[in-house]
């Protein structure tokens, strides 16, 4: 019978354009200046202006890139000098912009091959070492060359946190391809493609589930840039049978400096498999992958008449990291003894090669004269995630000769010196899994899985210091993270992992992987774990210390903002804050007539607002990317945006088993618009929701969010159940709700839905047929402003789908109590939306009627009628301030908020309390405002939490917040990325 053989895919995916919210023009700017941010302590505050961009006095100075984004805003200006609302740039809110922007092609990076590595290691990248929420990655380094191994969420941040430069990484390997592993995968080459004029492109490796996460990632990841992307293994439209056997390695890369090689591992399903198609014989497995373009396999087809036991995504990766051995050295006394001469017959031994003696009659063999070679260093990574993934691991025939009980020819036999251990604790720590464990003889075996002892241990500092320092000041807004002290660890967590059959580090090296540790290959004598760069485990009171001794202000502050909660709102007094003799006065900005009617006697657990990200394009230091959770407490909660990391956004706000609660109370996510920003945490929220409530009865998770997120979704689906239903945004209006329980515009505000008598009467197809035409009468009306630009082509409306998730988005706001849940159109891009929420009425203790609150979401906009008139009367607006007020033109080609244009559609709309979010990174602490406008107005931060009974003191801490950040200068995040870029010459 033939070998089966793998086959070994590569796909080539065509991305459309750069990251698009990611600003060329950002990265080309200068650092700027040094910049004081406060007016309130008048001693000790300075500023220092700087000219507008488009008014700098060096023109000649600016780069080609940003020459091109000014004739962008000055065209984007002229088109919009029609328009009855604030400037905008329609070409990229109708999507057009892409044609504008310089073309890219993206090659692969060739670098020159040292062969001769002077250093080499590998290193434990803490992602999801605090949280749990993604696997860990590995970095394994080259003089010459970097490999990562994962790009789970999180990936970004720690390395800007950790200075390690993405941009000289040449290779990223997958071990399995599902949210957890390769979440921060589409961030990661989205930022690559925006380093520089150019851009970057690495090469991307994984089982042939790769192609599902590339058929989702077209849905939003645009189309200049080249990403190489190579898969392997079994045909895609193959099988997941465990009747079907990987006899050897897959090849993956193979040089001068490193054997890379993939071992398939598929899941043994008890209860049998079938196979969907033979494998494709395409190459033998062992020789180099060819860099050749092979066409993909005709997909899966998940409604199949053959359904597999298995499904894509259930593949793992075990990879094998071979390094060449070092040659011993010639000795040229020895080949003298035995009869040689210096010359061509010293070279041939020094190749391997054996020679005749010129005085004797013997032959002279390598060995005679050379001495030892030192084998090279071989590293296995192991991702073993589930009990029938084991059940193959300890089967298969192609790992015995790296046994220590090897009892093949000694030739054959690979001494393994590193094993990286990625599957959970509760996998390893069984007897199977530990008994194979030992067949490694001495290996040195680093347990990178999750384990508790880590929780504590914070993966991203400078975001936590800030936390820490924040909860000293304000711990109302700001509550302490969700993590156990560092003692109450030490105690539950030994450092081995333990065994039924005793402790496994008797025979072999065990030890938990600890955030950023080394073990280092090159050079030989250093062989061996590298403890070196490991933080240090800094604790919260060292932090307050460090705070109080830099600025010893911050006492008075925290009492003062503690006052703040036990004074009366009748109380006029002024609050003061004295300063080097100096007086800050506070203004009394409200009273009890100015409270909103619904505020009357609320309830502390009736709503908490927690900012899990508020920075803009891609995850910084100290600011995440795009998510909130509107916390219901016991009714459940929402999230709107869920950029990536959210769910480690939510594991440092409430603790592990907290965000665990947080998800499984989940009653819908709401996404904005299409941009990676705002979306890409959430097939890993979704995934954890279903592993969750696995084996218990519920609802599939309701996801509102614009048409072309349906795309990525259902192809995501295919590789992971997601367990959701989706609902368009566009059938969310208040337009499309109307039309759809056909109410009339006389009522339409007693009302959300309708009866269930009114479903059932629209469910007819000239109802269906009306609907339509009223909802294209309303909202896409010919020559309406919004038309262009959220209206698209696409499928028919399918209201046999439609009323069905309708009726389950009302029930779900009902037991969420919870009146209303609209979309609205804004200006950003097609298909952008913001959203109101609205609370139901309740009955105070003498049955008087309470308005709900009402809370409006921005998503990214400029400012617009459409947003100014949805958030009417509002409780809280919180509306995405991306750019300082100096930056008119960037906000306008960008089409974003400046800080003063979202404080002004707060206030023309009689918004009780505005709350900015979605700063640009290039304000990495703080951004910069008038505080003129602030009297309603708050900065968010991340891991802010606002309940809607500290509202009325939001506006008042803000002075007492930027009291924190008096002594820091505005930086550039961005110039991070450009100097990466630059480095990859060096």
């Amino acid at each position: 019978m033939p070998m089966l053989m793998p086959q070994v895919t590569n796909l080539r995916l065509l991305f459309f354009s750069p990251f698009p919210h990611l600003s060329l023009s950002s990265l080309s700017l200068k650092p700027l200046k040094p910049r004081t941010l406060f007016t309130a302590l008048a001693s000790s505050y300075r500023r220092r202006h700087r000219p507008i961009p488009n008014q700098s006095p060096n023109p000649g100075a600016r780069n080609k890139t940003t020459l091109r984004e000014s004739r962008g805003r000055d065209k984007a200006m002229e088109e919009t000098k029609e328009t009855e609302t604030a400037g905008f740039n329609k070409r990229r809110a109708e999507g057009n912009d892409k044609n504008d922007r310089p073309k890219k092609n993206l090659q692969r990076k060739v670098r020159t091959l040292n062969p001769i590595n002077t250093l080499s290691y590998v290193q434990v990248l803490g992602t999801g070492m605090d949280t749990q929420d993604t696997s860990p990655s590995v970095l394994l380094f080259f003089d010459k060359q970097r490999f990562i191994f994962n790009a789970g969420e999180g990936l970004q941040r720690f390395c800007t946190e950790h200075k390690i430069k993405l941009s000289k990484i040449d290779h990223i390997f997958l071990s399995r391809v599902c949210s957890e592993t390769a979440g921060g995968l589409p961030g990661l080459l989205l930022t690559l493609a925006g380093m520089g004029e150019e851009g970057m492109s690495v090469n991307v490796w994984g089982p042939s589930d790769l192609k599902y996460l590339i058929d989702a990632m077209r849905c939003f990841i645009p189309n200049a840039a080249m990403v190489h992307t190579r898969s392997f293994g079994p045909s895609v439209g193959g099988l997941m049978a465990s009747q079907t056997k990987f006899t050897e390695p897959i090849v993956l890369v193979d040089d001068e400096v490193v054997k890379i090689s993939a071992i398939v591992l598929q899941p043994i399903f008890s209860n049998g498999a079938q196979l969907l198609n033979e494998l494709s014989i395409t190459q033998n497995p062992t020789e180099k992958v060819s860099n050749d373009r092979v066409d993909v396999s005709k997909p899966f087809s998940p409604n199949g008449k053959n359904s597999p036991t298995g499904k894509p995504g259930d593949m793992s990766v075990i990879y094998v990291c071979e390094l060449p051995e070092i040659k011993g050295k010639f000795d040229p006394e020895k080949a003298k003894a035995l009869g040689l001469k210096p010359g061509s017959k010293y070279r041939e031994l020094q190749l391997g090669n054996s020679v005749k003696s010129d005085f004797q009659n013997i032959t002279v063999y390598p060995s005679d004269v050379m001495d030892p070679s030192i084998p090279g260093p071989i590293v296995f990574l192991v991702d073993c995630p589930m009990e029938s993934h084991l059940q193959e691991l300890l089967s298969m025939q192609c790992l015995s000769s790296y046994y220590a009980d090897f009892s093949g020819t000694p030739e054959n036999a690979k001494v393994v010196t590193c094993v990286i251990h990625l599957g959970p604790a509760s996998l390893i720590s069984s007897p199977n899994y530990q008994s194979w464990m030992k067949r490694f003889g001495s290996a040195q075996h680093i347990l990178a899985g999750h384990e508790r002892k880590n929780v504590e241990i914070p993966i991203l500092r400078s975001s936590a210091r800030i936390a820490a320092q924040l909860n000293y000041l304000c711990p109302q807004f700001f509550p302490a993270p969700g993590f156990w002290s560092l003692q109450h660890l030490d105690c539950l967590a030994p450092e081995s992992t333990p065994s039924s059959e005793g402790s496994v580090s008797k025979v072999c090296e065990s030890i938990s992987a600890e955030n950023l540790l080394k073990f280092t290959l090159r050079p030989y004598a250093r062989l061996g774990l590298d403890r070196s760069v490991i933080p240090s485990q800094v604790a919260s009171s060292e932090i307050i210390d460090e705070l109080l001794s830099e600025i010893p202000e911050v006492v008075d502050a925290a009492q003062c903002v503690s006052q703040l909660w036990h004074q009366s709102t009748e109380t006029k007094e002024e609050i003061r804050l004295t300063h080097d003799d100096k007086v800050i006065v506070e203004e009394p900005w409200f009273d009890e007539n100015a409270l909103p009617s619904c505020l009357e006697n609320i309830r502390r657990d009736d709503l908490e607002i927690v900012l899990l990200g508020t920075g803009s394009s891609q995850p910084s230091k100290y600011r995440n990317v795009s998510s909130i959770h509107i916390n219901l407490f016991s009714k459940g909660g929402l999230l709107l945006d869920c950029g990536e990391g959210t769910l480690g956004q939510l594991k440092r706000r409430y603790g592990v088993e907290g965000a665990d609660n947080a998800v499984r109370g989940l009653r819908c996510i709401w996404i904005s618009h299409i941009h990676a920003d705002h979306h890409t945490g959430l097939a890993r929220i979704l995934t954890l929701r279903r592993d969750l409530l696995k084996g218990v009865p519920h609802e599939p998770l309701l996801v509102v969010g614009p048409r072309k997120l349906k795309f990525f979704l259902d192809a995501y689906q295919r590789l992971e159940d997601l367990d959701m239903q989706f609902l368009d945004c566009k059938h969310t209006t208040e337009a499309s709700l109307h039309a759809f329980e056909g109410v009339t515009e006389t009522n339409k505000d007693h009302s959300f839905l309708g009866s269930p008598t009114s479903f059932e009467d629209l469910r007819d197809k000239n109802t269906d047929r009306q609907v339509t035409q009223k909802v294209d009468s309303t909202l896409f009306a010919k020559g309406s402003r919004m038309q262009s630009y959220w209206k698209r082509p696409g499928s028919p409306v399918d209201n046999n789908v439609v009323f069905p998730i309708l009726k389950s988005l009302q029930k779900v706001l009902e037991e969420a109590g919870l009146e209303a849940l609209m979309s609205f159109p804004v200006i950003h891009c097609p298909q952008a939306f913001g959203v109101v929420l609205r609370a139901s009425e309740r009955l105070n203790s003498v049955g008087k009627v309470i308005p709900g609150w009402k809370i409006v979401y921005s998503g990214d906009t400029r400012p617009c009628p459409e947003l100014t008139e949805a958030s009417r009367g509002a409780t809280v607006l919180i509306h995405e301030a991306t750019f300082e007020d100096g930056m008119v033109d960037e906000a306008i080609a960008r089409n974003h908020s400046t800080t003063k244009e979202a404080i002004e559609v707060g206030n023309s709309a009689g918004v009780f309390r505005i709350i900015l979010t979605h700063f640009s990174q290039r304000y990495p602490k703080i951004p910069v405002f008038d505080d003129t406008h602030m009297h309603k107005t708050c900065i968010g931060f991340d891991m802010m939490s606002i309940n809607i009974a500290d509202l009325p003191v939001l506006p008042k801490v803000l002075p007492y917040l930027k009291l924190l950040f008096r002594n820091e200068m505005i930086i550039d995040e961005s110039d991070e990325v450009v100097d990466a870029a630059a480095s990859v010459a060096s």
